[in-house]
């Protein structure tokens, strides 16, 4: 079992977005029995994969009653691929965790799931708190979603200085262009210069993620965004391959 971080401490990155279609690239192209795990409390994930959470159960109770989390975890239409919803209730996880003191908690509820899932997606909260810190701890690999602006290359700093304090043995990082407009110089610049990264163009197919609710592959499986986010996943799979 493997297990990504989408991560990043500014919001409005298409964070939502990669972590839905690089699950359903895990669960679809590479055939693993995958799980998306959301940790946002605004259900992204879930809205995007027509999935709610279960009204009985809030999603804070898988860390706050040491109880599994099974119960909580949803089918999706799309085989392989199960959720773990997000509520309002993860308001208050930073509490919570600083609460409980167990600096790994969501890292053994990770490796219990291990038995079940090959690879766990986590969509990460744009926060720098106990929450991340303990997403340091449970993930193989950090990715993060980088648009080309300023804004992005100083968020991408305080990420990497997050990842590198959470201890000698921290998760590699793989940062990813997104929303790249090889029209525009800006873009084309921040191409020039970080040429090996992973790149997922601006598209129209991605942004009808939300519209559909559906990941790009479901409705656009020819699109260029699906082959973007293929060769993206391709690239995650070889650097876990080398972990």
């Amino acid at each position: 079992m493997a297990s990504i971080a989408v991560y990043s401490v500014k919001g409005g990155v298409g964070k939502t977005t990669f972590s839905v279609n690089l699950a359903w690239c895990a669960a679809t192209i590479s055939r693993r029995q995958t799980l998306l795990w959301d940790l946002d409390p605004a259900n992204g994930a879930g809205f995007l994969l027509s999935v709610d959470p279960k009204k009985k159960l809030t999603a804070d109770t898988v860390f706050t009653q040491e109880r599994g989390p099974a119960k909580l975890i949803r089918k999706t239409s799309i085989d392989n691929l199960h959720l773990l919803p997000a509520d309002e209730s993860l308001r208050t996880l930073d509490r919570q965790f600083n609460k409980l003191g167990k600096k790994k908690r969501l890292a053994k509820l990770t490796a219990q799931l291990s038995k079940d899932y090959d690879r766990i997606v986590f969509d990460c909260p744009p926060v720098l708190n106990e929450i991340s810190a303990q997403v340091m701890r449970a993930a193989d690999l950090i990715i993060v979603p980088l648009p080309p602006s300023p804004l992005s290359t100083r968020a991408f700093e305080t990420v990497v200085r997050e990842v590198q304090g959470s201890g000698k043995r921290h998760p590699p990082i793989l940062p990813v262009l997104s929303m790249i407009d090889m029209r525009r110089n800006l873009h084309r610049e921040a191409r020039q210069a970080n040429p090996k990264w992973p790149v997922i163009p601006l598209s129209s197919a991605i942004e009808q993620c939300a519209v559909r609710q559906e990941p790009v592959g479901e409705f656009a499986p020819l699109s260029p965004a699906l082959k973007a986010f293929a060769q993206m996943w391709t690239a995650i799979e070889r650097k876990l391959s080398k972990l």
